[in-house]
């Protein structure tokens, strides 16, 4: 077993942005009477690398997890074969998040749990234990000479150590091992699924850049490290520099860290360097650090090292399987579903992240944000369900929330508010739609009561909020059309009423006639202060309003038609273009979907002129991009947007799973048949199996396939321009061939 008493580290000493510390290696050697089958625990307060007898075991890449280890401190367990006779366990330790002043913007730098990274190892046999981490493990300085998880690594060759976890090494000259102070947090093991290595990518195209360095183009934005393979001179200095865009034939780092050191930062900041040993054909790849990136600046290099195999892009972000996709006959839609996924598995490192070239920090709205479209493409509620644990750990006693977990107390102050937090909801409650798992919702229970009270305390006289931020990265710029009082008040009903429905399912009838009391406060004051009647418009007069109102729930049903016909009029008065923020965009595709207009939102989002996604990829995007400006766009990573793949799915292709939030195995079939397609082809695994929906026009009908898997009851609805060819617009269907007809 692992105890908080039996960490050790290296040095009192930690990196620093003036001051390099490097890595260590650490070893100790263990002798067995036998081979035996045994377990071996690490716990890290930073990343480590783990090996036994020379071989790499380490479950995954930048192991064990990230939290702030005053709150969790997690550990990793491992089934091993012990050999008879000697054995040695290796550990090399990185600063991870214990040690990160490349995060300084966001305080790491001064939170209360920085220190030099530290762990703890045992070795079991049953109830025996063979071997735990004290001052009798050796340590030494490694090649990595500087380390920050932000930042980059620092590599020289030449401080190699060859055989230091091996049998048969001889240490007697390395220095003994320090007990660490105990961390503060709570040992948890951490159940996740780990970062790995998804695919390897070759350049497709290099040229000269300034300065004598050449310029890698991968082709596409994704999230990882470059593998170095050279024939150096000894001493020879290699630096590799991560950008996503070019600017006058340069990486355009500014772009993505500009900040008020930007003096300092530009000479480290997104930097690995290399320095070679001079024996032969050399392989580096960095260990504690990852980049997003599509192009990479490499200096230090002669014209005839700059071959296509110098540099192989790995891909790496945590194992997410697919459970879904979606394709279409217009290359447009199925471009951006593709670059959907790749920015929602490029953010997920451990956890969802807001972008992979800069901050790669937990944002809770932009996981939020993303989540349903994340659960209908694959399997992140693992991981979600450990973030969920961290985030209720971050509350504070008042119940509030930060607007980005892990923090060292950063975020409670700014970027923060109902719109992101609404994370302490969405994630359990769509874990619990796309899967009926109820795991979060039964651990998350006291952290929604208390966010609910804290609410309360924070509204005016007229029971509104405008505590937090709003509609972000509205096309254009940053300051939203909505006001911060609605969209806050709004999201705060949705909060609390999907609290409800969760607190119902896990038969909570108290906690959720608490929280369905506050939807019903927030909907009333609403409707008191903010909505304007005689015009059926919401306060700000702006799409994002108008169709948050609409989507939420705001209106009665007697007002809704004239309340959407406002909707559409500031469509048109934007000529037809989106006029929205991430809220607003999150929701004004299903709106027009529900009235009838899908065509219009597939007109809006695939449109090849400013502001839509279709733009994005004109002008070059393979990810998701963070905003919608023509001059500039702050990251060029972002999953924040990623919901249309939600739209596609459910109302292109009609995969409606649980439609009434009570049973994961029903399902609703509701496709759009929208002109500018020929045919979709969607499908989703549900946890009874595989939903397949396809379509596809054949003169004036339509062929609908249908796969519904034993155990899902699935009824079919046409939307009023069609019907069944019997005539039916509802019915109930299992797996088959349908064919529709226009009414």
């Amino acid at each position: 077993m692992i105890l908080k008493s039996n960490f050790i580290k290296a040095t009192e000493k930690f990196n620093t942005l003036e001051e390099n510390v490097p890595a260590y290696y650490f070893r100790r050697a263990l002798v067995s009477d036998q081979a035996v089958a045994a377990k071996l625990m690490v716990a890290a307060c930073g990343f480590y690398e783990l090996y036994l007898n020379g071989t790499r075991i380490t479950k995954g890449f930048l192991s064990p997890y990230i939290s702030n280890t005053d709150d969790y401190i997690y550990y990793d367990e491992y089934d091993v074969m012990l050999d008879a006779g000697e054995n040695v366990i290796g550990v090399l330790l990185g600063n991870g998040f214990q040690n990160n002043p490349g995060g300084y913007i966001w305080d790491f730098d001064k939170a209360g749990f920085r220190s030099a990274p530290m762990f703890a190892v045992s070795v079991t046999q049953g109830q025996q234990v063979l071997l735990h981490s004290d001052e009798s493990f050796k340590i030494a300085p490694s090649p990595i000479r500087s380390d920050d998880y932000r930042f980059g690594e620092y590599y020289d060759a030449n401080e190699e150590i060859d055989g230091w976890n091996q049998k048969g090494f001889d240490d007697s000259a390395w220095e003994s091992a320090l007990t660490a102070k105990p961390p503060r947090g709570e040992l948890r093991v951490a159940d996740i699924s780990p970062i790995i290595k998804e695919r390897e990518i070759t350049p497709v195209a290099i040229f000269p850049g300034n300065g004598g360095s050449y310029i890698y183009d991968f082709g596409e934005c994704n999230a990882g490290v470059c593998k170095l393979r050279v024939k150096g001179a000894k001493g020879q200095k290699i630096e590799l520099r991560h950008s996503d865009s070019l600017k006058d034939g340069d990486v355009n780092l500014a772009q993505i860290w500009f900040r008020d050191n930007w003096d300092r930062d530009q000479n480290i900041v997104h930097k690995d360097t290399y320095v070679c040993k001079g024996i032969g054909t050399e392989v580096y790849q960095p260990t504690f650090t990852y980049h997003g990136f599509r192009y990479v600046k490499v200096s230090g290099i002669t014209e005839e090292q700059a071959t296509t195999d110098l540099l192989t892009y790995l891909v790496y972000h945590t194992e997410l399987h697919t459970r879904g996709d979606f394709s279409c006959s217009d290359h447009v839609t199925t471009t951006l579903q593709e670059i959907t996924r790749r920015s929602i598995v490029s953010n997920f490192h451990h956890f969802p992240t807001d972008c992979p070239q800069r901050e790669k920090n937990g944002w809770t709205a932009d996981a939020a944000l993303s989540c349903e479209a994340a659960l209908l493409n694959f399997d992140p509620e693992r991981n979600y369900l450990e973030w969920m644990r961290n985030i209720c750990k971050a509350q504070r006693e008042d119940g509030a929330l930060p607007g980005i977990v892990p923090t060292g107390g950063w975020g409670f102050h700014w970027g923060n508010g109902p719109a992101w937090d609404c994370v302490l909801a969405y994630l359990p409650y769509y874990a619990y739609i796309y899967r009926g798992e109820v795991a979060m919702i039964i651990e998350s229970a006291p952290s929604f009561v208390a966010y609910l009270r804290y609410l309360r305390t924070r509204c005016d006289e007229n029971g509104l909020l405008s505590i937090g931020l709003g509609d972000w990265c509205h096309v254009g710029g940053i300051k939203p059309k909505a006001p911060l009082v609605f969209t806050d008040t709004v999201i705060s009903m949705d909060v609390a009423n999907k609290m409800a429905d969760m607190l119902d399912a896990v038969n909570m009838p108290e906690d959720a006639d608490y929280a369905r009391a506050e939807a019903a406060k927030y909907r009333d004051a609403i409707r008191t202060e903010l909505v304007d009647f005689t015009s059926m418009r919401v306060m700000g007069d702006c799409q994002s309003s108008q169709a948050m109102a609409l989507y939420y729930g705001v209106f009665e049903e007697s007002e809704q038609s004239v309340a959407f016909e406002r909707l559409l009029e500031m469509i048109h008065d934007y000529s037809d273009h989106i006029d929205v923020g991430v809220l607003g965009g999150r929701v004004i595709f299903h709106v027009l979907t529900q009235f009838g207009y899908s065509d219009l939102a597939y007109k809006m989002i695939t449109r090849e002129d400013y502001p839509s996604y279709g733009n994005w990829l004109k002008r070059g995007a393979t990810t998701l991009w963070e905003d919608f400006k023509p001059d500039r766009v702050s990251s060029m990573n972002h999953h924040f947007w990623g919901d249309i793949s939600a739209w596609f799915m459910k109302c292109l292709a009609g995969i409606r799973l649980n439609p009434n939030k009570d049973n994961v195995n029903e399902l609703e079939i509701r496709p759009s048949f929208i002109d500018a397609l020929a045919e979709v082809s969607a499908y989703h695994i549900a946890p009874s199996g595989k939903i397949s929906v396809s379509w596809r026009k054949e003169g004036q009908s339509i062929i609908l396939d249908v796969e519904i898997p034993k155990g899902i009851c699935a009824t079919a609805k046409m939307e009023p321009r069609f019907c069944f060819e019997d005539g039916e617009r509802s019915k109930s269907i299992g797996s088959g061939t349908y064919r529709i007809i226009r009414v």
